[in-house]
C-alpha cells in the first residue's frame, strides 16, 4: 500500500533542515530505496497509525471524547425513535456537505431529486452528483459486516472501489489501533485512506470521509449508522499534523456536527407537532398520514405519497396544496412534472 506525502506538522522549530548537515545518511523526505514505489515519508507520517501516538492523543482528549460519545449516544437514540426517514435526511445532508468539501457542490434538494427520479446526471457536473449520491447511499446503509475487512468492502460497494489487496493492507495498518475507541479509529482510517496513492484524486477524499464516518459509528448500536463530521464545517477533515492535532480536529468537528443533527431532529419534531395542530380542522385521515410521510421522508413524490397514505393521487395532491398554502410544506422542483415535496422545517 503506497501513500502520498501528507502535510506535515511544522510546529517543531527544532526540526533540522535539509542543509543543516546533521550527519544523517538520507533525509526524511526521500523515498525508501529498498521499498519500491513507497511514498511514505520517514518522519511526518511515522505516527499515522502508530499505536503509541494515537493512544497518547486519545488519552489527552479523554474528556472531549467522552462528551462526543454522550451526544452521539443521544443522537443514536433519537434517530432510532425517528425511524428510517431521519437516517435518510441526515445521510443526504452529510453527503451534500461533503460535496462542498470535495468541490462538487451538490445541494440537498438536487441530491434528493436524483435519488427520487434520477434527474440531473446529464448536467455538466453530473459526475459529482453521482459521487455525492454514492456517499449518501453508503452513509445511510445498514449493516457493516462482522469484521473490519468486510466493513470496508461493504461500504466501498461493488463499483470498482473494493480492491481486496488494498483493503487487506488498510486493515493490517489499522490493527495497531484496534483496541482504541471507534472515534479514534475512524479518524485514523480517514487520514490513512486519504493518503493512498492507489485511489484517484477525485475519489480519495470522499471515500476517506465515508469510511471514517462509518467506522466511527461501527457497532455503536441504536439508529446511528455513521458519525456526522461535516454538517457545520470541515474542521474534522482539514486538520493535519501529528495524531493529537488530527484527532483533536476530528473530535471537535464531529461534536459540532452531532449537535447540529440533534437540533435538526428537534426542528423536525416541532414541525410535526405544529403541522398536526394547524391541520386539525381538516377532515379525513389523509392530512395526518401525509404529515407522517413528510416527517419520515426527506423528499416525497405524489406516487410515493399516495402509496404511503393509501389515498388517491388526486386526494394527495389536493392535501399537499393545502400544506403548501399553510406553509407547512414546500414544492422542491418548481416544475409541472415530477414534482417533489418536503416538510418546511
Amino acid at each position: 500500500m503506497r501513500k502520498i506525502p501528507s502535510d506535515f506538522d511544522d510546529t517543531d522549530l527544532n526540526r533540522p533542515g535539509p542543509y543543516d548537515g546533521d550527519g544523517r545518511e538520507d533525509t526524511w523526505f526521500l523515498r525508501d530505496a529498498e521499498e519500491e514505489g513507497s511514498f511514505l515519508p520517514r518522519e511526518p507520517d511515522a505516527g499515522l497509525v502508530d499505536r503509541g501516538a494515537w493512544r497518547a492523543a486519545e488519552a489527552a482528549l479523554a474528556s472531549d471524547l467522552s462528551d462526543l460519545a454522550f451526544d452521539a449516544g443521544r443522537l443514536a437514540e433519537r434517530m432510532l425513535i425517528a425511524g428510517p426517514g431521519a437516517v435518510q435526511r441526515l445521510a443526504q445532508a452529510e453527503a451534500a456537505s461533503l460535496s462542498w468539501w470535495t468541490g462538487d457542490r451538490i445541494s440537498t434538494d438536487r441530491l434528493a431529486l436524483w435519488q427520487s427520479y434520477r434527474i440531473g446526471a446529464a448536467d455538466e457536473d453530473g459526475a459529482g452528483l453521482i459521487r455525492t449520491a454514492w456517499a449518501a447511499r453508503r452513509l445511510a446503509a445498514r449493516g457493516q459486516g462482522a469484521d473490519l475487512a468486510l466493513m470496508l468492502a461493504g461500504n466501498l460497494g461493488e463499483e470498482g472501489r473494493a480492491d481486496d489487496a488494498l483493503i487487506r493492507d488498510a486493515v493490517a495498518a489499522l490493527e495497531t489501533v484496534g483496541d482504541l475507541s471507534s472515534f479514534t479509529r475512524g479518524c485514523a482510517l480517514f487520514h490513512l485512506w486519504r493518503s493512498l496513492e492507489e485511489r484517484p484524486d477525485h475519489l480519495r477524499g470522499l471515500e476517506a470521509a465515508v469510511l471514517g464516518a462509518r467506522l466511527a459509528a461501527w457497532r455503536a448500536g441504536g439508529g446511528l449508522n455513521f458519525l456526522p463530521i461535516s454538517l457545520t464545517g470541515f474542521t474534522a477533515l482539514t486538520v493535519t499534523g501529528a495524531p493529537d492535532r488530527r484527532l483533536s480536529g476530528w473530535v471537535a468537528g464531529a461534536h459540532r456536527a452531532v449537535l447540529s443533527a440533534l437540533m435538526t431532529l428537534d426542528r423536525l419534531a416541532a414541525w410535526r407537532n405544529r403541522a398536526e395542530t394547524e391541520t386539525a380542522d381538516l377532515q379525513g385521515r389523509t392530512p395526518a398520514r401525509l404529515i407522517a410521510a413528510l416527517a419520515a421522508q426527506p423528499m416525497l413524490g405524489a406516487v410515493q405519497a399516495a402509496a404511503e397514505t393509501g389515498a388517491s393521487r388526486a386526494a394527495v395532491l389536493r392535501n399537499l396544496d393545502v400544506l403548501v398554502k399553510r406553509e407547512l410544506a414546500r414544492e422542491v422542483t418548481g416544475q409541472g412534472r415530477f414534482r417533489v415535496w418536503a416538510a418546511k422545517v
